[in-house]
């Protein structure tokens, strides 16, 4: 054997991994990244079969909630723009429940009083929201305005859980760049971390930790525990405004 040849083999022995060391992290991450594809698509399939049963059985109620909200006066959904998963923008749906001239109403409201502009730049929410209809009041009390967003899980904008579905500005603002990451790597859901932890009870750096802590750490099972839970937390109206 030449020299060159014996160099050669020495230099690819010295390189090679003692006991498959390199090896170990390398199968784990295999193994997590399975597992997050497994988790990924239960998440979904239960996403679309919940749907799918759902929305039959609650078109009556659905007819008749559409009803209240048209007589009201103005269109029956309001579509805000959010971030979902990957970043991308879509329309997140609900039924109307502030007055068609609410973005004005807030603005006036707010350059009128000290205290809940303040509130608001804290909370990003006002507990004395002006902009609120009638029948808004109910739909807000009861979570019922949020049942168009079946149509978004169906869409795949959505999930049944997931991080609260914010806007642009909030995420940028609020989440830092580790909290945008787990932000984007789920799609936000209809309920989650936040609305059952006491929604409108949590101070709103709890609500984006609660955000960040889900998308970091979710699971299928999380996703049922949480789902167990929302059932009380919506019947008792916790946080609910």
């Amino acid at each position: 054997m030449s020299a060159h040849a014996s160099s050669s083999g020495d230099a690819q022995l010295a390189l090679a991994p003692a006991g498959g060391s390199l090896a170990l992290p390398v199968l784990q991450d295999l193994d997590a990244s399975r597992s997050r594809q497994i988790n990924l698509a239960l998440k979904r399939g239960f996403d679309i079969l919940t749907v799918v049963v759902l929305l039959p059985l609650l078109a009556p109620l659905l007819a008749l909630l559409a009803l209240a909200v048209r007589l009201d006066g103005g269109p029956v959904l309001y579509g805000h723009t959010r971030v979902g998963c990957n970043d991308r923008l879509f329309k997140c749906l609900k039924f109307r429940t502030m007055c068609v001239d609410a973005d004005k109403m807030l603005a006036a409201h707010l350059a009128a009083d000290p205290l809940a502009a303040a509130e608001w730049a804290r909370q990003r929410k006002l507990q004395d929201d002006p902009r609120i209809s009638r029948i808004g009041a109910f739909l807000r009390k009861t979570s019922l305005d949020e049942l168009p967003q079946l149509i978004n899980v169906l869409r795949g904008e959505m999930s049944l859980v997931g991080p609260r579905p914010v806007v642009r500005d909030e995420l940028e603002e609020h989440y830092g760049l580790a909290g945008r990451i787990a932000y984007a790597a789920v799609r936000p859901g209809i309920t989650g971390l936040w609305q059952v932890s006491g929604r409108s009870d949590t101070s709103y750096r709890e609500r984006v930790t609660l955000d960040i802590t889900y998308g970091s750490s979710w699971s299928f099972l999380l996703d049922m525990k949480i789902l167990v839970r929302t059932v009380p937390a919506v019947l008792l109206r916790r946080g609910a405004v």
